[in-house]
């Protein structure tokens, strides 16, 4: 009779958890849950539960990969908060406190290198900027036009904030060096809370709202903005993550608040498998790629402390092996 061990040269592993990382074509048995098991590539994006964010806040600054995530700021239902939360991939730990509670911040970066760029603090949109390093923030240069619901896309020595809202939607674009700010090109549609991907010289800006929540994309090449592909469904308070030409939205509000996942090619959008919790305001691991990143807080309502975390086409996933 015919073995695995005969074909493979191996035997299958007994283990009480699945083992990471997974190889393509991988067999083992759950002997926890009983089953056999397979590592198998995924044919379409897939969402599954991460961690619990310690404080539960939407409107939310959020930065990183999705294992190394970071989320700042935000409202928890009864106020702004300075909090802080680092994600490991597993769980979420404090770190630094902003210097000034706010939310609807523009955001991007890393987990150790994050930039908080304006919002708003409850009475006022802020010019502040805020860097983090991983332990804690200190002030950066202040943006010219204060704003919040920026389109933030970049590093935080190159970093580009696009459109927001200062008692008006706005569609200037400010460019950051790592010190200070100068304009860049202005926008087609003047627009706040679009989900902001990409870097300086290669970002996009998709959906959000001047009046009614829009499906409009435009992409920045450096120098001006120029229109791109519509996302199919119109949101805004939306997270986004990966590059101009490979990029993931998720989550927004219409209303109602959209669970719905589109990917882009850099000419059209494409829809996604959705997420498990309908939000807007949440955050996203914005330097993550379109095939791996995380959505985290965000409002339903209730105000959630949800991460969920996304695997592209293409990447890993475990089957369980049945006699069908």
């Amino acid at each position: 009779m015919t073995t695995y061990k005969g074909i493979n040269g191996f035997a299958v592993q007994s283990v009480a958890t699945d083992p990471s990382p997974l190889d393509e074509g991988q067999v083992w048995y759950n002997n926890a849950t009983y089953v056999f098991k397979l590592a198998g590539l995924s044919t379409s994006g897939t969402w599954a539960s991460g961690g619990t964010l310690t404080t539960g806040r939407a409107y939310v600054g959020g930065a990183g990969i999705q294992t190394a995530s970071l989320a700042f700021g935000g409202y928890t239902g009864t106020a702004n908060t300075t909090a802080t939360e680092e994600y490991n991939g597993t769980s979420w730990t404090a770190g630094g406190s902003l210097a000034n509670a706010k939310r609807i911040v523009g955001s991007c970066g890393t987990q150790t290198a994050g930039l908080s760029m304006g919002g708003y603090d409850g009475t006022n949109a802020v010019a502040q900027v805020e860097e983090y390093d991983g332990t804690s923030w200190t002030a950066g240069g202040n943006l010219s036009t204060a704003r919040y619901g920026i389109g933030g896309a970049g590093i935080q020595t190159a970093a580009l904030a696009a459109g927001g809202n200062n008692g008006a939607s706005l569609g200037t674009t400010e460019e950051y060096d790592g010190t200070s700010w100068t304009s860049g090109g202005t926008m087609s549609t003047a627009r706040q809370a679009g989900a902001g991907v990409g870097i300086q010289t290669a970002a996009l800006v998709a959906g959000g709202a001047g009046g009614p929540p829009t499906t409009e994309t435009e992409e920045y090449n450096g120098t001006s903005w120029s229109g791109g592909g519509n996302l199919n469904t119109a949101r805004v308070y939306l997270a986004g993550a990966g590059i101009q030409t490979l990029a993931l939205a998720f989550g927004g509000e219409g209303p109602p608040a959209r669970s719905s996942t589109e990917s882009y090619n850099g000419t059209s959008w494409t829809n996604d498998t959705s997420m498990s919790t309908a939000r807007y305001g949440l955050g996203g691991a914005t330097a993550g790629t379109r095939s791996l990143t995380a959505a985290f807080g965000g409002e339903g309502p209730p105000i959630s402390t949800a991460t969920e975390e996304y695997n592209g086409p293409g990447s890993t996933v475990t089957k369980t092996i049945t006699t069908s």
